[in-house]
């Protein structure tokens, strides 16, 4: 806006140029109350989530840094046992061996089982002499107790046990599948954000010079305007999708993130 209205004192352009000029910066100022609201609703939103007041984090999140850098590569190959820190698996894990377990405890019903008892007491023909020593006596022996006759509704308790192993057996499976899709889905994901995060910076990097061009060529006055501000809308668009794709690089991670149950260590690390 600057330099059209430099050309328009100087002669050298018309109020035409001075006007487009002026509608574009303020448009593009209309789009930062939107972003402002966003802004804000999101740090009023983490707040509340950390159960402290929304306006509570404002000193601190609305503080213009830089967001921290994604990594350049996921590591390939990452260990299954990663997932094993999911709280899902961990209950479908638990799940099956408690389920398991009581296909023992149902088993055991069908084997007799034997206990030591024992027994003491007085014995004595004569009344007389039932206080004296001889008197006395103490036992120790087995018993034996086989429910046999309960041994279909101990059958039956079997059946029901297999039945809910293989039914946790089948959670802990699906589970599982599960979790390795989601894990699949957030390398894309991430994967794919990437390279158009690579490719929307080469964007901004040749729109930026297109601008440079256009500038120099409406001073030379070998353009019209409507080329510098056509050169500006796109370089803008372009630093708008780009911020949009760095911030989906960052929710990508963290759902990659989510999907493992955490991060994971580099080996670079130490």
């Amino acid at each position: 806006m600057a330099l059209s209205s430099d050309r328009f004192q100087a002669g050298v352009a018309s109020e035409l140029d001075t006007s487009r000029a002026a509608a574009q910066v303020a448009t593009t100022r209309a789009a930062i109350p939107t972003l402002g609201e966003a802004e804000r609703r999101a740090i009023h939103r983490l707040g509340v989530l950390l159960g402290k007041s929304p306006q509570e984090l404002l000193p601190t999140l609305s503080v213009e840094v830089a967001p921290p850098d994604t990594p350049p590569q996921v590591p390939v190959g990452l260990p299954s046992d990663l997932l094993c820190r999911r709280p899902d698996i961990g209950r479908a894990e638990r799940d099956l061996a408690a389920a398991t377990a009581q296909i023992g405890v149902a088993t055991s019903e069908l084997f007799p089982k034997f206990y030591l008892t024992a027994a003491a007491g007085l014995q004595s023909l004569d009344a007389g002499d039932l206080v004296d020593a001889g008197s006395q006596f103490w036992s120790l022996g087995p018993t034996l107790r086989w429910p046999v006759f309960n041994a279909g509704r101990i059958r039956q308790n079997i059946q029901v046990q297999n039945s809910k192993q293989e039914q946790a057996l089948l959670r802990f499976e699906q589970t599982v599948l599960a979790s390795l899709e989601d894990v699949e889905n957030a390398l894309v994901a991430f994967g794919q954000e990437q390279e158009r995060f690579r490719a929307l910076k080469e964007s901004v990097d040749a729109t930026r010079r297109s601008v440079t061009l256009a500038n120099e060529r409406y001073r030379g006055g070998l353009a019209d305007f409507l080329d510098v501000l056509e050169a500006e809308r796109m370089h803008l668009s372009a630093q708008d999708f780009l911020a949009q794709s760095e911030q989906r690089l960052s929710q990508n991670l963290i759902r990659l993130f989510k999907a493992l149950g955490g991060g994971w260590a580099s080996e670079t690390t130490g």
